[in-house]
């Protein structure tokens, strides 16, 4: 793994340890939590919802595909 690669990935490790991230997320997701489906209107609302879902997951999830994207770095090293 390269310097800058290092300091990419410690880069976040140091944010996803703070307690105003750990916040975030939990903001993030309890607004998934939110949505149902009786509340859907129509297809147009259908497909804004859709949308919606699909940003609010993206930052629930990417703390996950940091890390996997490390772990893959490490493992790719190994080889």
């Amino acid at each position: 793994m390269t310097k800058e690669e290092e300091d990419y990935f410690e880069t976040y490790f140091d944010l996803f340890s703070t307690q105003g991230w750990k916040q975030f997320i939990s903001e993030i997701e309890d607004s998934i939590d939110t949505y149902t489906i009786e509340d859907i209107k129509d297809d147009k609302h259908l497909y804004s919802v859709q949308g919606q879902l699909q940003i609010l997951k993206r930052f629930a999830w990417f703390e996950t595909g940091i890390r996997n994207a490390y772990d893959q770095i490490l493992e790719a090293d190994d080889a």
